[in-house]
Formats: structure tokens, C-alpha cells, sequence
């Protein structure tokens, strides 16, 4: 939708944009963080309820003519897969959106370590992409995945750990580079994240299916 916005309006609407295309949430749901947003930084006076939800439901609309003729399944769909297969076969903790930073991921991975081994199981490893990683992704900038095994600190088992979610993602056809240091991210170069809210989808961020499918519960 363009159109000449103040600084405020821009930078709300590219929060909308941002949700709105992640797929994460329904329009009620961005409706809410997006007034809580306004109200927050103080742009109620100059942003109203009414300019919020005709710019949710446009770009909302726009996604769904877009999404016409996208190929099926999307790279999102195979991430998915991938992920998915990550944590059932071989036992790496593999999550969506995990917090907005590095280390909000990283808590949300020694959360689950710690319901696994009071399970009396432990990950292989871990993988993740966080909320910053999502806006590039979502920009068309390349998708980045961090990777580790908690409270590790042997490089040779950081690598491996590397090496099997490279396999992985390769399998699912998603095109990845690595320079095979311990200390790098996995990236995703070409990664178009290309995803609709359907409420009869899996929640990504209901972490407890990553648990169950490493305990071998699904």
C-alpha cells in the first residue's frame, strides 16, 4: 500500500507487515499488539484504531492474492518438515521464533533441556531462529539459524551437531551455507518465508510438541 506516512505511521506499519506475513497470528491477535504498540509509544493521537485494522486487513488481503502463486510447499513448509524431523529422528531441539534475540532463544532451548531430563532425557543438540532472524526472513533477506547443544563447550561436538542439521535442511531441498566454524550461523540465503495464519495449523510456538517429539510421545 503506498502513500506518504510520518515516521510513526511508517514504523508501525512495518510492524503490521511484519506480522501479518510471518503467519504466527490472527488478525484479533495483531489488532491487539499492534494498538498495545501505539498505545505504548505514545502515537494514539495520531493513529487510530480505525488506520490500524484497514492496513492489517489490506496487507492481510494482499498476502492472500500473493500466495496465488506460490509453490507448493513453500520453503516455509519444508523448514518446517525439516524441524519437525530434526526433533523426531534425531533429537535436536528445533525451534520456530524463539524469542526476539539470541539469548531469549537460547532460554527458551535450556527450558526444554530441563523438562527433558526430568523425563529422563536429554537433546543431541539444538537449532533455532529468533524474532530478528523472522524480520529478515520476512524482507527476503536470507533465513539464519543458530545452533549449539546445551552447556557444551567442545567444538568438534558443536560442528557435528552443525553438520546433521545441514544434512537435514538439504534433504528438504533448502539451500544452506555454513563455513563449518563453531562460532557461525547456518544460513539460508534464499530463503523466501512465505506463510498464511490458518487456525488449523500446528501452533510453531507451542514448544511442548519439539518435547513430546523428542520423548518419542508423538
Amino acid at each position: 500500500m503506498k502513500q506518504t506516512m510520518s515516521e510513526d505511521k511508517q514504523f508501525i506499519f512495518e510492524s503490521i507487515y511484519m506480522q501479518v506475513r510471518s503467519g504466527f497470528y490472527n488478525l484479533e491477535e495483531i489488532q491487539e499488539n499492534i494498538l498495545e504498540e501505539v498505545e505504548e509509544n505514545g502515537f494514539g493521537d495520531e493513529i487510530s484504531e480505525e488506520w490500524t485494522h484497514n492496513h492489517i486487513h489490506q496487507l492481510h488481503e494482499d498476502l492472500i492474492n500473493e500466495s496465488k502463486s506460490w509453490e507448493f510447499p513453500t520453503e516455509t513448509e519444508r523448514l518446517i518438515a525439516a524441524f519437525d524431523e530434526l526433533s523426531s529422528v534425531h533429537k535436536i531441539t528445533a525451534l520456530h521464533f524463539a524469542g526476539y534475540t539470541t539469548e531469549e532463544g537460547e532460554y527458551e532451548v535450556t527450558e526444554i533441556e530441563r523438562t527433558l531430563i526430568e523425563n529422563e532425557e536429554e537433546s543431541a543438540g539444538y537449532c533455532f531462529y529468533h524474532g530478528q532472524d523472522l524480520e529478515r526472513a520476512v524482507q527476503g533477506d536470507g533465513l539464519l539459524i543458530a545452533f549449539q547443544k546445551v552447556d557444551n563447550t567442545n567444538d568438534s561436538i558443536t560442528k557435528e551437531i552443525a553438520k546433521k542439521i545441514v544434512s537435514v535442511l538439504q534433504k528438504h531441498d533448502l539451500k544452506t551455507t555454513w563455513d563449518g566454524k563453531a562460532t557461525s550461523r547456518i544460513e539460508l540465503p534464499d530463503f523466501k518465508w512465505s506463510r498464511i495464519y490458518n487456525e488449523n495449523n500446528r501452533d510453531l510456538l507451542n514448544y511442548n510438541y519439539v518435547i513430546d517429539a523428542i520423548l518419542g510421545n508423538q
